[in-house]
């Protein structure tokens, strides 16, 4: 029975490896099929690429989803200003001819809604394209975990099968190897948010690799709500021990005690910082250079650059399947080792 579980997970990954192996190849074959077609057209464009601007524009947030040039997915508008009130419609009413419009009374500008005529900036609640990204992202999380637990609890005492048998060892991982060990003997309290966010940072991560999607994890505010979640878990549940080696450390002259102080509260802060930072960078770069690689095809309009950065692309992709895994596990990781000094009992000696 137990040896049933890692043949059963080793398939199921290399059935989601070749998934997305096909995807990339799908997509980036499409991409660069005008390319492909003869050199005279590839130097018969009309207007040449703004590659800053196209690579800004895939990792920036907008209130339309442009998921190639023949399908843009207008999102719903939702403004609030004193002068107007609350005002819906759709991001679709901005854009006349791929050129921002006035409507309504408001005005787009790089990816801010202000009134048309006084320029004042609205409250902003719309669907933008990370919203419903993080939408799609939690929706299918309850949908594969509420799957997996009904198998869970139909095959209990039996081998797990279908979704449950992929994901069962993926969170045993977690809970054995990043949860407990850094926690400690109160684990079990903090397991919950632990596993939601491991899988909401890989959901994201892997969402975030294909073709069109929404750049959610490499969003700094996604990230940064991440970091302040952890961050108030850390110190609410903060013990004693804690907080004496916070404003007091024990077993420090007095007046050293004056210089360590500053020290350990910028620590508080500088923690989840780091978690913030850590996760923003990694996404946004990967992004920003496979964008980078497929651009060299229409900056040198060649037929061999095109097939190059092609097989670069997707090897770099193929990597940053191993990054999305591995952000998702160091963010967890130092989470969890926040958490628990704050809450294991700490000896002095």
């Amino acid at each position: 029975m137990k040896a049933f579980v890692p043949i059963v997970m080793n398939k199921s990954l290399f059935d989601l490896k070749s998934t997305f192996l096909a995807l990339f190849l799908i997509v980036l074959t499409s991409l660069f099929t005008p390319v492909f077609g003869s050199d005279e057209a590839v130097h018969e464009q009309a207007e040449p690429v703004n590659i800053s601007d196209v690579i800004l524009h895939h990792v920036k947030d907008d209130h339309q989803w442009h998921v190639a040039d023949w399908l843009v997915i207008p999102l719903p508008i939702i403004v609030y200003s004193e002068e107007k009130g609350l005002d819906t419609f759709m991001s679709s009413n901005f854009y006349e001819h791929h050129k921002e419009v006035e409507y309504n009374g408001y005005k787009l500008e790089h990816n801010h809604i202000t009134l048309a005529e006084s320029g004042k900036a609205v409250f902003d609640l719309s669907i933008t394209k990370n919203v419903l990204m993080l939408l799609i992202t939690s929706g299918l999380i309850l949908l594969v975990f509420v799957s997996a637990a009904k198998g869970a609890i139909a095959n209990e005492g039996r081998s797990p099968k279908g979704i449950q048998s992929f994901f069962e060892p993926v969170i045993i991982f977690v809970r054995d190897e990043i949860v407990k060990p850094n926690i400690g003997p109160k684990y079990e309290k903090f397991l919950p948010y632990m596993l939601t966010l491991f899988f909401f940072i890989l959901f994201g991560n892997l969402l975030g690799l294909l073709p069109g999607a929404a750049n959610l994890t490499g969003n700094i505010a996604v990230t940064m709500t991440l970091a302040v979640i952890t961050f108030l878990i850390t110190t609410f549940s903060g013990n004693r021990a804690y907080w004496s080696h916070v404003f007091w450390t024990p077993g420090v002259p007095l007046w050293l005690r004056t210089v360590i102080l500053p020290v350990e509260i910028v620590g508080l802060f500088t923690k989840p910082f780091s978690l913030m930072i850590r996760l923003f960078v990694a996404i946004t770069a990967g992004h920003i250079v496979i964008l980078g690689i497929i651009c060299l095809t229409f900056i040198f309009k060649s037929i061999a650059v095109g097939v190059g950065a092609s097989l670069i692309s997707i090897f770099i992709n193929l990597i940053e399947l191993l990054v999305a895994a591995i952000q998702a596990y160091v963010f967890t990781m130092f989470s969890s080792l926040y958490i628990g000094m704050a809450v294991q009992d700490q000896d002095h000696h």
